[in-house]
Order: structure tokens, then C-alpha cells, then sequence
């Protein structure tokens, strides 16, 4: 039902602005997070700045809308939190190896990756964790096909390709895992059902 001339209906419109204002407050409690990140500490002084700096990001910056339509799971978010600190030590001590094995010239790649999953959020957030992961960059998100682009290093063929991108499929599906909606898991899931008994 609409209101007069097609207008969306009250309740509608209220939970639209509902929606807005608590997205706008979490961007706003992240921004201030960094920035007492950023200073290395935590003050009233601090928070009162990030307050103001945020708030300044997200009036004269506005950030597309991103809505959170999943549900977070803790007990898949704990795992998918102590698989990355593993993934992150891991690939920390390969690029030391490197880094002091005299003579070797590590070889890098350039792969592309198609997410399953091609909300914004996704996109973001496995961008965001595989970035940061010592060896792997992402270097173009293609947002409307769902594609990342990374620069992998140490590569030596064809089955560390495929291993970077299923590695990379991985941490798309554990983060759909602990925070993804119904379909999206049901399609994350499907897809690593089928390339197992592939």
C-alpha cells in the first residue's frame, strides 16, 4: 500500500531513515575506532577528534549505502577470526624466508577472482582480509561483475594460481559464514559442495 500520490507508506519511510541513521552511526563508530587506532591511544582527547573528523568524512563524503541484510554468528566469526591470525603468521614467516634467502627472486602473478557473493559488503570485506595478508594486493575491485584483482607473490605455476584464488574463495566463504544472510551462505556453500565432488 502507498501513501498519497505512489508516496512510500509511513512505516516504510520511517525504517528507511531508521536504517540510514544507524548505518551512518556505525561508519561513525568505525572512523573513530581508526582514529584512536591511528593515534596509538585511547583519551577522551581522541575520541572527541574522531568524533569531529568522522563526522566531517561523512558530510562532505557521503558513503554509498551499504546495508548489513545478514546475521552475525559468533561461534563462525571466532573461527573465521583465529584462521586469519593462523593465515596471517603463516604468510608473515614465508615473506621473511624470502626476504633473507640470499639470491632467490620471488616471481608475482596478477589473478583475477569472481566473488559468489556480489553485494558491496562482500566485496569489501574479503578485499579488505585478504589485503592483509602478508604476499597477496588487491589491485582493482570490478564491482558490478563481482571481480577482484590481485598481485600474488611467489608464484611457480599453474597450481599456485588456482591455490591463491581458491584461498581467496575461502576467505569469501568464511566470512559469508559469520556474517552472511541465508542465500548467500546457501550459495557459498553449494558452490564449495560442487567443486568438491568435482
Amino acid at each position: 500500500m502507498t501513501g498519497p500520490r505512489g508516496a512510500p507508506p509511513a512505516d516504510t519511510a520511517r525504517e528507511g531513515r531508521l536504517g540510514r541513521w544507524r548505518d551512518q552511526t556505525l561508519a561513525l563508530g568505525w572512523l573513530v575506532l581508526v582514529w584512536n587506532l591511528l593515534w596509538g591511544e585511547i583519551n577522551l582527547a581522541n575520541i572527541i577528534g574522531g568524533l569531529l573528523v568522522g563526522g566531517a568524512v561523512l558530510l562532505f563524503f557521503p558513503l554509498p549505502s551499504v546495508t548489513f541484510g545478514g546475521r552475525l554468528r559468533p561461534v563462525a566469526l571466532l573461527s573465521f577470526a583465529c584462521r586469519f591470525v593462523v593465515e596471517l603468521v603463516t604468510a608473515s614467516l614465508h615473506i621473511a624466508r624470502i626476504a633473507v634467502q640470499p639470491g632467490y627472486r620471488p616471481r608475482g602473478a596478477i589473478i583475477a577472482v569472481q566473488l559468489r557473493v556480489r553485494t558491496d559488503l562482500n566485496l569489501a570485506l574479503t578485499a579488505e582480509a585478504v589485503s592483509l595478508v602478508p604476499g597477496t594486493l588487491i589491485l582493482k575491485v570490478d564491482r558490478v561483475p563481482g571481480v577482484l584483482y590481485l598481485h600474488v607473490l611467489d608464484t611457480h605455476g599453474p597450481a599456485d594460481l588456482a591455490l591463491a584464488r581458491n584461498r581467496t574463495l575461502e576467505v569469501e566463504r568464511r566470512l559469508v559464514r559469520a556474517v552472511g544472510g541465508a542465500d548467500e551462505l546457501r550459495l557459498v556453500e553449494s558452490d564449495a559442495a560442487e567443486k568438491g565432488t568435482s
